[in-house]
């Protein structure tokens, strides 16, 4: 497996699994298997509710904590102790509590709304107490995401943002690399919108490698050096979705990707005032 090194020196592997939109009652078999098959990565979330069967899973499958990489997201902070800093933190024990751990590899704010930057300062005390080994943000734009690195002491480690054949997202690498921040992909098949699964220039690239649709995706984005966690209930899928260390695209065929851009999203704005009004209301502890 792929390592990148994140600011602080820590190794994140490149492919992970994610278990978003998996149900809590699937989830710990299919975490299971992901495992199974060879996963160390592994994301989630407090909004995704299925946090405890992700543990369970990591419980069950006896691996050595210190062999995997777990990832889980801090929701829009309402402050019922009145203090955003403070509930941060018992979220973020929450979240422990739910996975059976000691400490987490990776939290991010999981939106860039309401009061993150409370919520950043007690993520750089956690940061620093060593109860997870790196911070960051998940869908945060360049301006907002320059701002908090701009104002605060600790630059993020990863943003996780929306990446995809359809959604490249090249100017923003670009700037997160001149901050020091790793971009992660979600969303790497776009839930297969936009006929993604059958789209001709990516199915042409696949036969040519004798490959899927779902593998060129996975390998494009890893020769651009972008962390993809891919999900799937299904163990031969898994599979697959792992095997993208044996080829190569080449130089042309990444051009060619690169034309199926359309340079916005396929799913939200968070610059909507509808959307941020519809995230903001929403509650997660």
């Amino acid at each position: 497996m792929k390592n990148v090194t994140l600011n602080n020196g820590i190794k994140m592997p490149i492919l992970g699994f994610g278990v978003f939109q998996i149900p809590e009652e699937e989830t710990q078999a299919a975490v299971e298997a992901a495992l199974e098959t060879g996963y160390r990565h592994l994301d989630t979330a407090a909004s995704y509710g299925n946090e405890q069967a992700v543990g369970a899973a990591v419980k069950a499958s006896g691996i050595n904590r210190e062999e995997l990489f777990i990832t889980t997201k801090l929701w829009i902070q309402h402050a019922p102790t009145g203090n955003v800093q403070d509930d941060t933190k018992q979220s973020f024990q929450n979240s422990l509590n739910r996975l059976g751990l000691d400490y987490l590899d990776l939290y991010l704010i999981h939106q860039p709304l309401g009061d993150y930057y409370s919520e950043w300062r007690a993520m750089q005390d956690l940061n620093k107490e060593g109860l997870t080994r790196a911070i960051g943000v998940s869908n945060f734009h360049p301006d907002r995401l320059v701002d908090l690195i701009d104002h605060n002491e600790i630059v993020p480690a990863v943003n996780q943002i929306e990446t995809h054949p359809f959604h490249q997202r090249a100017a923003d690498q670009e700037l997160m690399r001149e901050r020091g921040v790793q971009i992660e992909s979600w969303g790497p098949f776009a839930e297969g919108k936009n006929n993604l699964f059958t789209d001709p220039t990516l199915s042409a690239i696949a036969d040519e490698h004798g490959k899927s649709v779902a593998q060129v995706v996975l390998r494009w984005l890893i020769q651009r050096d972008i962390v993809v966690i891919p999900k799937s209930v299904r163990p031969g899928r898994m599979a697959q979705n792992l095997d993208v260390f044996g080829f190569t695209l080449t130089e042309d065929q990444m051009k060619q990707i690169t034309t199926l851009d359309t340079g916005t999203s396929l799913f939200f704005d968070h610059r909507d005032p509808a959307m941020v009004s519809w995230l903001g209301n929403r509650r997660y502890s």
